[in-house]
């Protein structure tokens, strides 16, 4: 009997979802920050076993929308709520209970839902089991469990819900595959990721990245990168004094490009103004998001 189902990870921003995924998945595939926001696009990742096969779903963190970018945003999490078989809901110690339209979004999902409390490791076990009691009051159909994605505690437990929950299926994707994006995808995410680490204030969330060339050859990946902001004066920030700033962000994507793909990678790099590109259908749309 083989098993194969979707598991959609969502969560409160900060959550830890993607460092959750990445350890679930056994592979970097998103982008991690300790930024808000981070995750923008619906990233799958998938484990095969000999008798099953997990598609894991990183979402969005769930925010309110501000801008058409927030809306596909939270598209995102949406269609990986519908098409799931079980979704894992990711908070940490520090977490409210969700407002009202969270909590309408999960009330909503049909799936079985867990309820993962994250982070525990940095915090006392008194403080953790009043937290993990208050989560199962909240959602007395759930399971509750405590966790730390970054420590790997508690994982394997997760991983049998997960088994427990997968309907009779054969697999939805052929066993050598790891993720259903493209290779251009991920060197944008790894750009994009530096830009968040390397950036403060408003630039990582004004920003977004096009790989406009990808080209392989056997030993080497030559990139082209457009990096868009919204504002001259934010393209300025981005450059830096002598291109001191865009030089460290582009060295440091491109060693992760390297660690990535296996091989050397020739990264050039230009920042373009794409003015109020968060705000516009097209642009958006443009950018690989589904509205």
């Amino acid at each position: 009997m083989h098993k194969a189902g979707f598991v959609s990870i969502i969560g409160a921003p900060n959550a830890g979802k993607s460092t959750l995924m990445n350890a679930l998945v056994g592979e970097k595939l998103s982008i991690i920050t300790p930024k808000a926001q981070t995750t923008r696009h619906k990233i799958i990742g998938i484990v095969n076993g000999e008798d099953y096969q997990i598609v894991f779903t990183d979402t969005p963190g769930i925010i309110t929308p501000a801008y058409t970018l927030h809306n596909a945003m939270m598209k995102a999490v949406d269609e990986g709520i519908t098409e799931a078989d079980l979704v894992l809901y990711v908070v940490t110690i520090e977490d409210a209970e969700p407002d009202e339209a969270v909590a309408k979004k999960l009330n909503s999902v049909k799936s079985p839902l867990v309820v993962l409390l994250n982070k525990i490791d940095l915090s006392a076990q008194e403080e953790v089991m009043t937290k993990l009691a208050a989560w199962q009051k909240l959602f007395p159909n759930a399971q509750v469990l405590p966790i730390s994605a970054l420590n790997k505690f508690n994982l394997e437990g997760v991983k049998q819900i997960i088994l427990g929950h997968l309907p009779e299926s054969p697999p939805y994707f052929d066993k050598d595959q790891l993720t259903d994006k493209p290779e251009r995808f991920f060197a944008a995410e790894i750009i994009r990721e530096k830009i968040f680490l390397y950036y403060k204030k408003e630039i990582p969330y004004s920003t977004e990245v096009e790989i406009y060339d990808f080209k392989e050859e056997p030993n080497l990946i030559t990139i082209e990168a457009y990096i868009y902001v919204l504002r001259e004066t934010q393209k300025k920030i981005v450059i830096g004094n002598n291109a001191v700033a865009i030089k460290s962000a582009a060295t440091a994507a491109r060693k992760s490009l390297e660690n990535f793909f296996g091989k050397k990678v020739m990264l050039k790099t230009l920042v373009k103004v794409k003015e109020n590109w968060r705000n516009s259908s097209s642009h958006v749309k443009n950018f690989g998001y589904d509205l």
